[in-house]
């Protein structure tokens, strides 16, 4: 009985992905300098006086970048918002999210110090930092981040389901083109965050955190939606991805 219960336990905890997983490090350097450099290369986008368009390219290409990159090594998810909404689907472990996000947030705390060392003091400005649209209120915020991760996280679900078998395009484009879509629609009223850990990097170098719980909140509600739904009511079973007429 205590063996049954220790397995049941490890297999929403995960300790053996402590204890047995010998490529755990790898993924954990791959998540740390993901974020690092898609902050101090997304974040130095919105330097100086930059089009909604430029920002949203730079994003969208550094994501598929790193997904074609990265993804075999730890899944490329930088972002906080995804590692959770993979754990609530049953797809990582708690101890692996949680180990996920502490690498994220602090590759992300990093780049954006890097990032505001290489600049003189003249153009560091806000260093990228996201906050909601003046004419806004916080709720209002929060919403337009939990749609825009909504999105993002339900894309992601999508093109990595392993059973289905129509997909022939690039799954690192369908994401970065995802990125860039929320960027182009979001910019203007919350920055376009959907990653908290892209948010949280900034915020601390820069020491400003007005309305910073939107972008925590906001994501993680979408990206935990996003994969509840995904996986009760679209997600290919066993045998059912040979029904389907396309």
């Amino acid at each position: 009985m205590k063996m049954a219960e220790l397995k049941g336990s490890d297999s929403i905890v995960g300790i053996s992905d402590i204890t047995e997983g010998k490529g755990l490090w790898k993924a954990l350097v791959a998540e740390f300098l993901g974020t690092f450099i898609l902050v101090a290369v997304g974040c130095g986008s919105c330097i100086g006086s930059p089009t909604t368009v430029q920002i949203a390219l730079t994003f969208g290409l550094t994501v598929a970048a790193l997904v074609q990159a990265i993804g075999h090594v730890s899944g490329c998810h930088i972002n906080p918002a995804v590692s959770v909404s993979l754990f609530v689907t049953g797809d990582i472990k708690l101890l692996k999210m949680l180990l996920y996000i502490v690498a994220q947030c602090i590759g992300a705390v990093t780049g954006a110090a890097f990032l505001q060392f290489l600049l003189p003091e003249k153009l560091v400005g806000s260093l990228g930092i996201t906050n909601v649209n003046a004419d806004l209120n916080a709720c209002q915020g929060f919403l337009f981040e939990a749609l825009l991760t909504f999105l993002l996280v339900f894309v992601i679900h999508g093109v990595c389901d392993g059973r289905r078998k129509d997909i022939t395009g690039s799954v690192p484009l369908a994401i970065g083109l995802t990125i860039t879509a929320v960027h182009l629609s979001g910019i203007q009223f919350t920055g376009s965050s959907v990653n908290p850990a892209r948010s949280l990097g900034p915020a601390v170098v820069m020491n400003l955190w007005e309305n910073h719980w939107v972008y925590w909140a906001g994501p993680i509600l979408g990206g935990v939606l996003a994969g509840l739904i995904y996986r009760f009511i679209f997600k290919v079973q066993k045998g059912e991805s040979d029904s389907y007429d396309f």
